[in-house]
């Protein structure tokens, strides 16, 4: 036993998972957890927002595949960091947040302490994967270890752990700090993959889904897909598990020109949202459906063919074992078919201007391993199906969330996560603002992000609808902007307008070479944006 206060109880447990790092912004109720960060050595990043905290985190843990670790004070704190815990877990991402509640002698009293909720452990507890109150010291080492157990077992996703305020700075006799193993996944059922080979077998023109679940299972998933010739598509969170420089790592819009003839579909750790939703707006006659997932609930959620439990990787290999065993026949002509698809995708996004214009020089720029996080904007949109990507955890997107703001942070947290590595934000003007004094953040703590601000002084989707949709009525969706060259120098960060294409590469390769955060302000004509929709909500053949 070793007497220990709550704090820094809590921070042996993260020093045991292995955490270095920390976002946080600090305050009263959790004085007690910063001044053990403090001694005990941890990297803290502060930011200067909550919100900023929970995107940091998130992106640290999308990069890095390791649980990203953030630290707010209760209630509102909470609440502003919210947005970002909903995203962790719509993405699946292991996110640990630690907060405070108000004195011991107080819980659920509803005095009206400082930062008191009526009760944030269920408010916590309605949008993360687990959550727990650590009472006393001596609860630490179990209670954080059931945190990380939980995050990094099954179906990924955020925790939160809370502690009184007094508690922070209470000592005790508490035992060493632990670790939990994972709970075993679940093993592939035999009969459910012979079934599942079955269908492949009598298959002629199969696709493959992949998405978040699946990151780490690539190089199964692409043997696969090269015994079968089947294209291997993710929507936004499995990009780059198949390489889009492989014929068969397809982006949606050229997977979309083969969905007619699709005759089976296989989804691999993917919620199967572009085939089963109004994304792609039909389903082929006669059509097919294998699932591989290792959360038994999403089988309720959408009935298939043969579904099979397991994790992405083991279930795949069994997969590819007994595809193997029956034998399968390739469709003549199958791979000449797939190359032409992906030609035509790429012939026809090319009408999507100036976005693709843009995208085209940066992908061009960056090299394969660079990370690039998009925005809710047009540029971001597209880059869903016109940015190549070839390694995974290097396009990272807020999901289904999709959460305006959340772009520019979590690129942050990426480069902290990875700071050899380039780092590209894509933001439009109306989601910078909602995080633009992180410029503070970056310039602070050195993180070299650079961060693309499209400006059409609009949001322009919203604008866009309006137009369209409601008879030309807009209301509130034109903006009035700051100079963000001068906005950003002032925060001490590098900064150059650009206002066509040809001037994006020398200042793209100029920001990169500069090393530090850097902001390339990219003016755009109103309402001049081809609209990326036709290939997102493609209309029926």
């Amino acid at each position: 036993m070793t007497v220990l206060t709550g704090g820094e109880a809590i921070v042996s447990g993260l020093k045991a998972h292995g955490v270095d790092t920390v976002f946080g912004l600090p305050g009263a109720q959790v004085y007690g957890l910063f001044d053990a960060f403090h001694q005990a050595k941890l990297n803290v990043i502060g930011a200067r927002h909550e919100q900023a905290c929970g995107y940091m985190a998130f992106g640290y843990a999308r990069a890095s595949g390791k649980p990203g670790v953030f630290s707010v004070v209760p209630g509102p704190g909470v609440l502003n960091a919210g947005a970002a815990m909903l995203t962790a877990f719509g993405c699946n991402e292991p996110v640990l947040c630690l907060t405070g509640q108000v004195p011991s002698d107080y819980l659920g009293k509803g005095r009206g302490h400082l930062h008191e909720m009526p009760d944030q452990l269920a408010t916590l507890r309605s949008f993360v994967k687990w959550a727990e109150r650590i009472d006393y010291p001596a609860d630490a080492p179990t209670k954080v270890a059931r945190g990380f157990q939980e995050m990094m077992s099954g179906r990924r996703g955020p925790v939160a752990l809370e502690m009184p305020w007094d508690v922070f700075t209470q000592r005790a006799d508490t035992t060493a700090a632990t670790t939990l193993e994972p709970f075993a996944a679940p093993s592939p059922d035999p009969d459910r993959i012979k079934a599942a080979a079955t269908l492949i077998k009598a298959a002629k023109a199969p696709m493959i889904f992949v998405g978040a679940g699946a990151m780490d299972a690539g190089d199964d998933i692409l043997a696969l897909a090269e015994m079968i010739d089947a294209p291997v598509v993710a929507f936004r969170s499995g990009r780059g598990i198949v390489s889009n420089a492989h014929e068969l790592g397809l982006t949606m819009a050229a997977a979309y020109n083969l969905w007619p003839q699709t005759d089976l579909m296989i989804g691999i750790g993917s919620r199967m949202e572009l085939p089963t939703t109004f994304r792609w707006p039909f389903r082929p006659e006669g059509l097919k459906s294998i699932r591989i997932d290792i959360d038994p609930v999403e089988f309720r959620r959408l009935t298939v063919d043969a579904p099979i439990v397991a994790d992405a990787t083991e279930g795949t290999r069994a997969l590819v074992a007994a595809v193997s065993k029956a034998g399968y026949t390739k469709t003549a002509g199958r791979r000449e078919t797939i190359r032409a698809a992906s030609a035509k995708a790429q012939k026809d996004i090319q009408a999507i201007q100036p976005q693709m214009a843009y995208l085209d020089i940066l992908r061009d720029v960056l090299p394969e391993n660079a990370i690039v996080t998009d925005e809710l904007s047009q540029v971001g949109f597209t880059s869903w199906f016109g940015f190549p990507v070839y390694q995974p955890r290097t396009f990272i997107t807020s999901g289904y969330q999709g959460t305006l703001g959340s772009g520019f942070p979590t690129a942050l947290g990426a480069k902290v996560a990875h700071p050899d590595r380039p780092v590209v934000a894509i933001t439009g003007d109306g989601g910078f603002m909602f995080a633009v004094q992180e410029l503070a953040t970056a310039v602070q703590f050195k993180i070299g992000v650079v961060t693309l601000v499209f400006n059409n002084n609009a949001y322009g989707n919203v604008r866009r609808d309006q137009l369209q949709v409601f008879d030309g009525r807009v209301v509130a969706a034109d903006l009035v902007n700051p100079d963000f060259v001068k906005l950003a120098e002032s925060f001490g960060v590098g900064a150059i307008r650009v206002t066509s294409p040809a001037e994006f590469k020398p200042a793209l390769e100029k920001a990169l070479a500069d090393g530090g955060p850097y902001l390339i302000a990219i003016d755009v004509v109103r309402d001049s944006e081809v609209s990326p929709w036709a290939f997102i909500h493609p209309k029926k053949p």
